[in-house]
């Protein structure tokens, strides 16, 4: 034992070894195929609104990417304009934790909590938004403790984080594209 630790509490030291296995059940990997195709969305995403926009929703969107957000076919465009960018991840985190918000069954929640961390939060994630770019070391470690008992606020800091991200970076860039000032004509 390293020196370090040795001089911390025992106590201290039983709950880190506490907080392991309980990450480390989390984090395991499915025992049977079974547990592989259990769909994410417990219920089909509906259509986009196929209908643009008024001009005067549309020009809301300048003032708050929540309206944006809230606007089907505003969030279907700002997806299509962040994926020709390649920078979409942020994005369906989002979106992600939105659905989690939703689940009642704890089963349920642990098992997208799982989904998510997988997706989008873990080192070398396929869709990485945490990395440092999108969230720092301190919101990622506190995001993973939430994640020992998983709870329908579990991902609401690294969920702000993106969101102020998008605001800041992503959406000023939509609100300059082709796409948006086409809208707006």
């Amino acid at each position: 034992m390293c020196k370090g630790l040795a001089a911390l509490p025992h106590s201290c030291l039983e709950r880190a070894k506490e907080i392991k296995i309980k990450l480390g059940t989390l984090l395991q990997k499915p025992d049977s195929a079974v547990d592989l195709v259990i769909p994410y969305n417990e219920k089909p995403e509906k259509p986009a609104k196929t209908q643009r926009p008024s001009l005067e929703e549309a020009l809301q969107w300048r003032d708050s990417l929540d309206k944006l957000l809230q606007n089907s076919y505003g969030l279907a465009s700002f997806k299509s304009f962040l994926k020709s960018e390649f920078s979409e991840e942020n994005l369906e985190f989002w979106i992600a934790c939105e659905d989690y918000k939703k689940t009642k069954s704890p089963a349920k929640m642990a098992e997208k909590a799982k989904k998510i961390y997988d997706e989008f939060i873990q080192t070398e994630a396929p869709k990485e938004v945490g990395s440092e770019v999108n969230i720092d070391h301190f919101t990622k470690d506190i995001t993973v403790r939430n994640l020992v008992e998983p709870s329908l606020n579990s991902f609401d800091m690294a969920q702000k984080r993106v969101h102020a991200l998008m605001e800041k970076d992503s959406l000023p860039r939509f609100l300059r594209s082709a796409c948006y000032q086409e809208l707006v004509k």
